[in-house]
């Protein structure tokens, strides 16, 4: 694995919604209805309680992770790298980033979803601390089943 090099991280500006938009078409949301849509994007830069991470290679978009907010638990909805920038640690830094950033939120834990049949992105989250919970038959507009997964960030006392 490539040491993670030459990537900046940045919270996401209005400019980065189309792009941000057609990497989750490309890379998440292949095979199925497109819903990560620019104005979704957008919509979610807007809200208060999300955090949308960019990551750079110069000023290209290397990847990108959307994360909300709740009272006591995240929702981490989207995270992709563009294929040549994987392996190369970027995801796990923006993961790490991310919880640095839930935990001073005071969140306990994070959640996500993903493709059943995405054995690679299951294994990264296995190995960043997430547990498997459930699996939800159709949770793809019908078509394809999740994986729900957890990982417990607040130290218990």
């Amino acid at each position: 694995m490539k040491a993670f090099r030459n990537v900046t991280l940045s919270l996401a500006a209005p400019a980065d919604a189309l792009p941000i938009a057609a990497m989750s078409r490309e890379l998440i949301e292949a095979g199925l209805p497109w819903t990560w849509t620019p104005a979704r994007v957008a919509r979610n830069l807007a809200r208060p309680d999300t955090l949308v991470l960019t990551a750079r290679s110069g000023a290209a978009l290397a990847g990108f992770a959307i994360m909300q907010f709740g009272e006591e638990s995240a929702h981490l909805s989207l995270l992709a790298v563009r294929p040549d920038c994987q392996r190369q640690g970027v995801a796990r830094h923006m993961l790490e980033w991310l919880t640095a950033s839930a935990l001073t939120a005071g969140i306990a834990s994070i959640h996500l979803e993903l493709r059943e049949n995405n054995r690679g992105a299951r294994r990264f989250y296995i190995n960043q601390g997430f547990a498997e919970t459930a699996r939800v038959t159709g949770y793809y507009r019908g078509v394809e089943t999740a994986v729900r997964m957890q990982r417990e960030i607040r130290i218990k006392p």
